[in-house]
């Protein structure tokens, strides 16, 4: 992967800041960092347990300009199946718009024609270095998904502006999903795409 999570003024990752990895899983570890001197003036040095994890990407497919498509994936660790956008982690050596292109067509069948970069942000910065990459994936060709072992993944097509109302009712409470849909319709607006 090109970005490695990296982000304007991003320091290194824990791992290469004097961190002890204390566990190691497939796609993230876990690493054991001092707290930043003076943080704790009174008290013996501390440290702090975070997630350090590749980064990854999240896709608006616009199947046209007023329809998106979202993904029903069942979620283990909330025990629930989310609505979402599809997403997924850097986890080969690719740049940030093909890692993006190939969780779309894996996790939706679609592949774009236009995928474009908006934006980027930390997913949970107070326990999580996660840096996400938003783009947006346009004139989309419909074809089989190619789901790993274990994912249970469902498309489900949605007007533009029933997904932007499930965010706000809280149908859609994926974090990305909510920021990606809202940050995505505020930028079409700003740009003069109609939101009816």
């Amino acid at each position: 992967m090109t970005d490695k999570s990296s982000g304007a003024g991003a320091g290194a990752p824990p791992s290469q800041r004097g961190g002890e990895v204390v566990y190691t899983a497939k796609r993230f570890r876990v690493v054991r960092v001092p707290e930043p001197p003076g943080a704790f003036p009174e008290a013996a040095q501390r440290t702090r347990d975070v997630i350090e994890h590749p980064g990854s990407v999240v896709i608006v497919p616009l199947v046209s300009p007023q329809e998106v498509c979202l993904i029903e994936v069942v979620r283990v660790a909330v025990g629930k199946t989310l609505l979402e956008l599809p997403a997924g982690t850097l986890d080969r050596v690719e740049s940030l718009a093909e890692a993006a292109a190939r969780e779309l067509a894996e996790e939706t069948g679609y592949r774009a024609g236009r995928i474009e970069p908006v934006a980027a942000f930390w997913m949970s910065p107070g326990i999580l270095r996660e840096r996400m990459h938003l783009f947006v994936a346009e004139d989309l060709l419909p074809g089989p998904q190619a789901l790993e072992p274990g994912e249970q993944i469902h498309t489900r097509v949605v007007a533009w502006n029933e997904a932007l109302a499930m965010c706000l009712d809280g149908r859609i409470d994926d974090a990305k999903t909510v920021a990606g849909l809202l940050l995505c319709d505020a930028l079409r607006r700003d740009q003069g795409v109609s939101p009816a």
